[in-house]
């Protein structure tokens, strides 16, 4: 087999959909001889905030000196993005000797409960980490929390970035709904941190937390000044940065027993944090700034208005946006819109895609006086943009990944973004 097979065989098991339950990933996982049970874990779920917050519990940890793995999705190019072990990709040989060696545990599942492509690269990740000897892994949900595949495992501690209106179709209709999801990591006696402060969610992650007897520590914005205290601060654009690096901090402190981390190594850490596409600056040679962030769901916009306001006041950019179509992208062209000297609209690689002269065509008539142009594809909007001063490209992960491609800012995925592609089916109740 070669990588570019085992990518096909990925993407064949798309035919099998998503579904919600742990199921067939604890049977999997079971045939792989339960590699979690080998492993430490920082389990990670939320709405906005899990992949920054995960990166930075990553770095504080390998600054100790512990060999950390890391599992986030979706990738932005590389499907090889999704598994790390001190932030170096998995090798495309280890890819394809894991996708060998779990085809034939995948002919003992019936087809009608035939593992799906996530819950297949779970059990993947976790042979991986375990082979690795990884001393902890941060590992982050994929959807939700409750249902979720990750969520085979038990944490040394379950952490909640925040909880927002994003997958309404499929965590439900309101706050409290979708915290109950992402509470669902909560296991008994384990501690979780959160920097949740809707009251609604809140609430229901504290009645969780009693419930099962987790230790809860609620982090706040009001913390940030004392926590991070001066040297404590990640090199990240945006002030929702410094709250997921008090979080990260949180965590640290309620592991410390466990896993010592000295403020030496927290300093390191912090200053090495590395994540890319989220409030991410390219500058060109010719002295044009273009800012990514993947700003996906209404919440994620009105951060990204947050930090233009506050790193870039007084500048009115140029925007290039695309969305997915099932995402709420009007709410997202009402936050992001106004700010903007004009908007370019593109399509997504997505078959999922909103079309981009919808996109415009909304923008013109709902949010006067914004203008919005529609373009056939990224690159031409790049085009059109190439003598304007500060371009921020937005609104789907998928374009940012398309994005860091185009500007030479990543390796060639070959075409591996179309992994991150499902449809899931409502969560039961």
């Amino acid at each position: 087999m070669t990588y570019a097979e085992a990518i096909q065989f990925l993407y064949g098991l798309q035919l099998f959909g998503a579904h919600f339950g742990l199921e067939r990933t604890c049977k999997l996982a079971a045939l792989a001889g339960d590699p979690q049970e080998k492993l430490r874990f920082i389990h990670v779920a939320g709405t906005n905030g899990k992949g920054s917050t995960c990166a930075m519990l990553e770095s504080l940890y390998r600054a100790a000196g512990r060999r950390v793995g890391l599992f986030t999705s979706p990738h932005l190019v590389s499907f090889r993005e999704r598994m790390q072990v001190n932030r170096q990709l998995v090798s495309e040989a280890d890819v394809t000797r894991l996708v060998a060696e779990i085809q034939p545990l995948l002919r003992q599942f019936p087809a009608a409960a035939h593992p799906t492509m996530f819950e297949v690269v779970a059990v993947m990740a976790l042979k991986y980490f375990a082979e690795q000897k990884c001393d902890l892994v941060i590992w982050e949900t994929g959807l939700g929390g409750r249902l979720d595949a990750t969520n085979i495992v038990t944490p040394l501690v379950s952490v909640i970035t925040n909880i927002a209106f994003d997958h309404q179709q499929w965590l439900g209709d309101t706050l409290e709904k979708i915290a109950a999801e992402k509470a669902g990591i909560i296991k008994p006696g384990v501690p979780v941190v959160t920097a949740t402060d809707a009251p609604e969610a809140l609430c229901v992650i504290d009645k969780t937390a009693r419930e099962k007897n987790a230790p809860l520590t609620i982090v706040t914005a009001k913390q940030i000044e004392s926590r991070l205290a001066g040297t404590f601060a990640p090199p990240m654009l945006g002030e929702h940065q410094k709250l997921n690096a008090t979080l990260a901090l949180a965590t640290v402190e309620v592991l410390q027993k466990q896993i010592p981390v000295s403020a030496e190594n927290l300093r390191a850490g912090l200053a090495a944090v590395n994540w890319p596409g989220r409030l991410q600056l390219v500058r060109k040679p010719n002295g044009q700034k273009i800012l990514l962030d993947g700003a996906h769901n209404v919440a994620g916009a009105e951060t990204l208005r947050a930090a233009l306001g506050k790193d870039f006041a007084g500048i009115r950019p140029v925007f290039i946006f695309g969305a997915l179509a099932d995402k709420k992208w009007p709410g997202i062209c009402r936050v992001l819109a106004p700010l903007a000297a004009k908007v370019f609209t593109v399509p997504v690689t997505s078959e999922r895609t909103a079309k981009a002269g919808e996109l415009a065509d909304y923008i013109c008539s709902a949010i006067p006086p914004a203008a919005a142009t529609a373009c056939d594809n990224l690159a031409d909007a790049l085009i059109a943009c190439k003598d304007e001063p500060f371009v921020v490209i937005t609104g789907s992960l998928y374009l940012v990944g398309e994005a860091l491609e185009q500007l030479g800012c990543s390796p060639a995925g070959g075409g591996e973004r179309g992994l991150n592609e499902w449809v899931a089916p409502q969560i039961p109740r």
